[in-house]
């Protein structure tokens, strides 16, 4: 008799230990999701410059009220640790020196997407939710939109709203502090 093949889900540690044994390399472009190491694809210049306007857009316009990440891990369960491209964070006196991010500590994650929008759509924004994660952008490149979600639920996120140049968003965490979509774009 046959037995169907089964997946083996890693949780984090077993995901850093990899790393620190050399398994998976510090140039190696991936991401735990789920449990399953999952391949992000390459940085387009589009995304790339995207993302680097909002880093710099972010200190700008919030300097000291919050920590802004760069495509670094957050660890959101046992099974996951995504690297969403920009994470603003809540101050912490030691700027989280002993940990990777929680839940708890994240005001928003936004995903600037070209070649990953259907993977970040259909897979990371219902995580987040899940996580309990309180806002998420998804900045779609091609399309030209960035669509907030807010009101996480485990099922998902309550709200979407779909936003283009011309208009403006403000992060939940700090809506008196607005930024232009089309800064936002480029």
């Amino acid at each position: 008799m046959a037995l169907a093949p089964r997946r083996r889900r890693f949780t984090v540690d077993e995901y850093d230990q990899m790393a620190r044994a050399g398994i998976l390399g510090e140039d190696d472009r991936v991401e735990l999701i789920d449990g399953e190491i999952v391949e992000m694809p390459p940085i387009g210049p589009r995304h790339m410059w995207c993302v680097i306007r909002l880093d710099r857009l972010f200190q700008r316009l919030l300097g000291d009220s919050a920590l802004v990440s760069v495509q670094n891990p957050v660890r959101l369960s046992e099974h996951a640790e995504p690297q969403p491209d920009v994470a603003l964070f809540r101050l912490q006196p030691d700027f989280h020196a002993s940990r990777h991010p929680v839940p708890g500590d994240i005001l928003l994650l936004v995903e600037v997407a070209d070649s990953s929008l259907e993977a970040d759509r259909r897979v990371k924004v219902p995580l987040y939710a899940r996580s309990g994660i309180p806002e998420v952008w998804l900045v779609d490149v091609e399309q030209e939109t960035v669509t907030v979600y807010r009101d996480p639920t485990p099922s998902g996120y309550r709200t979407a709203q779909v936003l283009r140049r011309g208009e403006h968003l403000a992060p939940g965490a700090f809506p008196d502090r607005s930024l232009a979509v089309a800064d936002v774009l480029g």
